[in-house]
């Protein structure tokens, strides 16, 4: 069986949560026989060497477009997210005030021509340009063989956006057992801290974060780069953190170091403004972590009760649920349960299983 997996053309460039969820259903899909090839969006490709073509990414369908004229059959991995509230409610300056006049839709595919304007990032499919974006994503559920969205309320949305079913199979995201696990030793320098991992970005809403622990005397790791259209964003969030000791950003650390931050610290908090699951909450429960995360997206549907949950408009709302994680024993309870249910072993399976169905 061989497969190809096409992403954007910035996985690499600006990896984010798709760039994981590639890698690592391509690897285990590899140690179960399947050969699997990576190319990126704008790059050239000879269709007739695949039985199959992977998409990645639904929201960026001009990615998609130019791939899916062959014979080839294809399933889409959709982390179909919806980013509508954080740009109509909490995004600043000159775009904040026009996408609280647009749709969904036309937010996104002004964002496309953003990135080709600003970033020079290149449009590939004069379908997109001349249709839009929600009309090119219908355009791709109607020739899409099998959608993999990560969880059943994904799907629902994907649905809810489409007006119809369609044939899907929930493929999870995940973690890699391998690496996220008890055998480690922690790195007693993160000993009872709370850690926020990921892209530093307003989506994700460090800043936020930062004015409810201020005034606290909880230590505070935050890891992760900006966005590269964020630096402003990041700078405001280390200008404020820079009046207190017990706050300090750290730009990268590779995945064996981080998992020994993970078992050290006590929480892991995430007050993003939407998340399909929040592949770091996922690893820093494995590791033992209490979490706290929003319901915004399908968080609820991977962490169930097992979480603290809060809201990420309300300062109040992030710093009652960080305290009380904080103070709350560890539990196995949620460890157990997404060491169980989500590893990347699972995830390759469950696609393996709908690459089958499909040929």
């Amino acid at each position: 069986m061989n497969i190809l997996m096409i992403a954007r053309s910035t996985l690499y460039t600006s990896p984010g949560g798709d760039t994981t969820q590639l890698e690592m259903t391509a690897k285990y899909l590899r140690l179960l026989g399947v050969t699997v090839e990576i190319a990126l969006a704008h790059e050239q490709v000879d269709y007739t060497r695949y039985d199959l073509i992977h998409f990645f990414n639904l929201i960026r369908p001009d990615d998609i477009l130019p791939h899916i004229k062959s014979e080839v059959p294809f399933v889409v991995s959709t982390i179909f997210a919806d980013f509508s509230e954080f740009d109509k409610n909490a995004r600043n300056g000159l775009s904040g005030l026009l996408f609280r006049l647009l749709t969904r839709g036309q937010i996104e595919y002004l964002k496309v021509i953003a990135r080709y304007l600003v970033k020079g990032d290149k449009i590939k499919s004069s379908y997109f340009l001349l249709h839009g974006q929600d009309k090119a994503i219908k355009f791709i559920l109607a020739r899409c063989s099998v959608l993999l969205p990560n969880s059943h309320s994904e799907y629902r949305r994907l649905c809810n956006f489409s007006g119809m079913e369609h044939p899907y199979q929930k493929v999870v995201n995940a973690i890699d057992p391998q690496v996220f696990n008890a055998a480690v030793d922690e790195n007693p320098g993160f000993k009872n801290h709370v850690l926020c991992v990921g892209r530093i970005e307003g989506l994700k809403n460090q800043l936020n974060l930062v004015k409810a622990m201020i005034d606290t005397a909880i230590p505070l790791t935050i890891i992760g780069k900006p966005a590269l259209n964020q630096r402003a964003y990041y700078a405001e969030c280390r200008k404020l953190a820079a009046t207190v000791p017990h706050i300090r950003f750290i730009d990268h650390v590779d995945h064996k170091e981080l998992v020994r931050i993970y078992k050290a610290a006590k929480v892991h908090v995430l007050p993003s403004w939407f998340e399909t699951t929040g592949l770091s909450s996922l690893e820093a429960a494995a590791m033992g972590c209490n979490i706290v995360i929003t319901k915004k997206g399908d968080t609820e549907e991977y962490f169930r009760d097992l979480a603290y949950y809060c809201e990420p408009d309300d300062v109040q709302s992030i710093r009652h649920a960080v305290l009380k994680a904080y103070e709350a024993p560890r539990s196995s309870l949620l460890q157990n349960h997404i060491q169980q249910s989500y590893t990347w072993e699972q995830a390759a399976r469950q696609t393996l299983e709908a690459y089958k169905a499909v040929l």
